[in-house]
């Protein structure tokens, strides 16, 4: 009946929210005045104790707001008991302190009054011990039975990979923060001198290959890995791949919350790894200060400021606290949005967004000459390959045209420096987006030279960055997969043996930046992608992330101009090393700014010509563009 009860009611309270505070509060006093008396009648006896039971309690109650102002200063009534934590028990034990000091002040000092019964100091002292002790067993037991009766209900059982400072964080959070969501189960380790041990009550499990059966054994379902741990998870993919043939859930922290190793952790932000948390890549650091000092107080410009990257740019380069932004895109309701995120997270920095077509030359003069950028950053292009094979007049007039547009502006109206954001489509391309974007490659380097040569007026040094897929863009293929899983597969994948570069958007961004900095105009600067990925390997590991069953994978031939393997560099070119291990120099042909120009103005001006026609101008002014599974391929028989 006892056990039943004490159930029930443990299940009643855990369920409330928490107590109201004026709960705690009028609880902490009546175990103050129980101590009191309690240690009172000990010392006295229970017969003098009830012969001035009265006397004694007015006594005790009129000592009550002592004790009360120390609860008030130390706030010991405003937390959860059931997530009590040291700092808790030793607010109450200041608190009771406080109490007690100014009562034993009262006694020693003031005149002795008739209505207040005479204590001893060792009774008060006492007394104040037994209800701090008291007010520590109730919080240590309520936590207690929590974490035994309800926690252990409705709580997930979980290792911790990491036994560091970020593991032990991550399971003190754990304990402390949502203990209803996980219970702590063990630790896992790759050092040898802490395996088998036990850290926080817990045993330390070695990190090899019988890991999966020792957390099936426990019921263990969830691994969460601590901050320190996530590129060490990362690179060792055969753990990964038992682990999620198990079924067992991985957790990381979002990279957007890199740890500093200093502050708390929070478990509430664990989420499910996902697949871009598993590509192994080495960590990119840049020099931040180099980046501030090019950035803080400067007027920016962006085009394509909506996009993947161009949004990114522009969180990064908010951080630097430039003077103002100018952020250009043709897209209303992602820029609005950018808008948004401007005024809610940098309201103090001048932004301007501007729904506008970058081909247009008369309105992009008109926001130059307004604004007058220090810097400019373009990403604006359009970069879907079947797209552009279908339309390559837009391609030549936004890609190619809209980059001269901006890039000429720039040097009329004082930019300091220009940032080029190209793509790896446009080595050797075999497509119209590509190609297009290997012209505005061209023709900013001509352009750099021009200025260098003294042939065009002007300051502004020209840098192109190159780089491949970036995780997480609209033309990226893991949102497809992951709405392919959704809605039950079948994947689609081009080729069994298609392979690409990834890296991450702000892994990217960041290395724009760098590049902008350390750029001295006319270079191409190429980013060290790392290892190339299968994307047959991508589709099959977001399969087992997703715990979903049975999705097929369905190959489903070449797109058009596509090619099975990308490349950063060409035959002819070769690269430089930079002070940056992730960034090198192409060394590139050169071409006179003066023929760029002409035969640029040609090819927009055939832009509204038939499709084929705008395709063998492309190929004219870019030799090395070799069309692949497209109906352009009989222009290169020719």
């Amino acid at each position: 009946m006892l056990k039943t009860f004490l159930s029930k009611l443990s299940s009643w309270y855990f369920t409330k929210n928490a107590l109201p505070f004026w709960g705690i509060f009028l609880g902490d006093c009546f175990v103050v005045l129980g101590a009191e008396m309690f240690v009172f009648a000990l010392n006295n006896g229970i017969v003098f104790t009830l012969q001035n039971f009265g006397h004694l309690l007015f006594t005790f109650v009129c000592y009550l707001p002592f004790y009360m102002l120390g609860f008030k200063l130390l706030h010991t009534y405003s937390g959860v008991i059931r997530y009590s934590s040291f700092v808790d028990l030793q607010r109450v034990g200041f608190a009771m302190t406080i109490g007690c000091v100014l009562t034993i002040g009262v006694q020693l000092f003031l005149p002795q009054m008739s209505w207040l019964m005479d204590l001893r100091i060792r009774d008060l002292l006492l007394g104040a011990l037994l209800a701090t002790c008291v007010m520590w067993f109730v919080r240590v037991m309520v936590k207690y039975m929590y974490d035994v009766t309800y926690n252990i209900k409705h709580a997930k059982p979980v290792f911790i990979y990491g036994v560091k400072e970020g593991g032990v964080g991550l399971a003190k959070s754990i304990r402390n923060q949502d203990p209803s969501r996980y219970v702590l189960a063990g630790f896992v380790s790759d050092e040898e001198d802490v395996k088998n041990c036990y850290m926080l009550g817990v045993k330390v499990y070695p990190a090899d290959e019988k890991l999966v059966e020792v957390m099936k054994e426990r019921g263990v379902k969830v691994l969460a890995v601590s901050p320190l741990k996530n590129e060490a998870i990362r690179n060792n993919q055969e753990m990964v791949n038992r682990l999620l043939e198990a079924g067992i859930k991985i957790l990381v922290m979002p990279r957007a919350q890199e740890w500093d190793g200093h502050s708390d952790l929070n478990a509430m932000s664990l989420k499910e790894v996902a697949i871009e948390d598993l590509l192994p890549r080495d960590k990119i650091e840049i020099d931040l200060e180099a980046v501030g000092n090019l950035l803080k107080d400067k007027k920016i410009l962006i085009t394509g400021a909506a996009g993947s990257i161009g949004s990114e740019m522009v969180r990064q380069v908010a951080l630097f606290g430039p003077k103002e932004l100018l952020l250009i895109d043709q897209a209303e309701t992602p820029l609005h949005d950018i808008r948004l995120m401007m005024a809610r997270q940098w309201p103090n920095i001048k932004a301007h967004t501007v729904v506008a077509d970058i081909s247009v030359r008369q309105r992009m003069e008109e926001l130059f000459a307004e604004h007058r950028p220090d810097y400019v950053f373009h990403a604006a292009a359009y970069k879907h390959v079947p797209m552009m094979e279908d339309n390559p007049g837009e391609s030549i007039r936004n890609n190619v045209w809209g980059t001269c547009v901006i890039a000429d502006l720039a040097v009329k109206y004082g930019t300091k420096k220009f940032v080029m954001v190209s793509t790896d489509k446009a080595v050797n391309p075999t497509n119209v987006m590509g190609c297009s974007k290997r012209i505005c490659e061209i023709y900013v380097q001509s352009l750099d030279k021009a200025i260098k040569d003294g042939k065009v007026k002007g300051e502004t040094q020209f840098v192109t960055t190159r780089f491949g897929n970036v995780l997480g863009s609209n033309g990226s293929v893991i949102p497809l997969f992951k709405k392919q899983i959704r809605e039950g597969g079948p994947i689609t994948v081009t080729h069994k043996d298609i392979i690409r570069f990834f890296m991450l958007i702000p892994e990217a961004c960041k290395l724009v930046l760098e590049a902008g900095t350390m750029g001295n105009g006319g270079e191409i600067y190429v980013f060290d992608m790392g290892k190339p990925v299968k994307i047959v390997d991508l589709a099959e590991r977001m399969i087992q992330l997703s715990g979903a069953k049975n999705i097929e994978i369905k190959f489903t031939g070449l797109r058009d101009g596509e090619k099975l393997y990308e490349e950063v560099l060409n035959e002819q070119e070769t690269t430089k090393p930079t002070y940056h291990p992730k960034i090198k120099i192409a060394s590139v042909r050169e071409y006179e700014y003066a023929d760029m120009q002409q035969q640029i103005e040609a090819l927009v001006n055939a832009s509204y010509e038939e499709d084929m026609e705008i395709v063998k101008r492309m190929k004219e002014m870019v030799p090395e563009f070799k069309s692949q599974h497209s109906k352009y391929e009989q222009l290169d028989k020719k």
